[in-house]
């Protein structure tokens, strides 16, 4: 009889997922550099360099290469926010203590601290990925100016249009999940406090 699979340890959970959150913001910006290095190679450098770039040690690399990047995009972006984020934070949170504290109790309660992590890995990759469509953008519109082709200023037009237009959905939902996530920790955690303890049931008595 075999025993059935045991359940994935929380830290591990969290450890793969924070895995593929950075990673999925690495391969953005992996994309943005490829972009501006084919821009500054050019046309005839990039179709010599292209076949040797189809091999299995390549994408190893690319794939190491995508998760570093990731970490240092989601760090730069959330430096780069950090301003909004602590004005976002004090319409919850009047100091910063009070919101670690509210941090420490949510943990109490597992169900909404799962809530709460999958708030902050959407959080993270719209922060990230905000970085990575400037990046993209620019990146892409200067490839396409070292080729020539038909229309192409419309193009390049049309991509920074959509280009701005995506990076602005991704800052409106950062902010909203932000905000949000701030307001919901302080109503859950104010909700767990003042809640009225659980009266202990007492033992009868024994007869003697």
């Amino acid at each position: 009889m075999t025993n059935p699979p045991q359940p994935e340890p929380p830290a591990l959970a969290a450890a793969t997922a924070m895995f593929i959150e950075v990673l999925v913001v690495g391969i953005g910006t992996l994309a943005a550099g490829a972009l501006l290095l084919v821009a500054l190679a050019g046309p005839a450098t990039t179709a010599k360099i292209a076949p040797a770039t189809d091999s299995t040690l390549v994408a190893g690399v690319a794939l190491a290469a995508a998760y570093a990047l990731g970490i240092l995009t989601d760090r730069a972006a959330d430096a780069a926010l950090s301003p909004i984020r602590r004005r976002l934070r004090t319409d919850s949170f009047p100091s910063a203590s009070s919101y670690a504290q509210a941090r420490i109790r949510l943990t109490e309660v597992p169900a909404l601290a799962a809530q709460a992590d999958y708030a902050r890995s959407r959080m993270r990759i719209c922060r990230g990925w905000l970085v990575n469509t400037v990046a993209l953008t620019l990146a892409g519109g200067l490839a396409l100016l070292r080729y020539s082709f038909e229309h192409r200023e419309l193009v390049v037009c049309a991509i920074a249009v959509l280009g701005l237009l995506t990076a602005f959905g991704f800052y409106r939902a950062w902010h909203t999940l932000t905000a949000t996530g701030y307001r919901k920790l302080a109503e859950q955690t104010t909700l767990a406090t003042s809640s009225p303890p659980v009266p202990s049931q007492t033992q009868p008595t024994p007869a003697p």
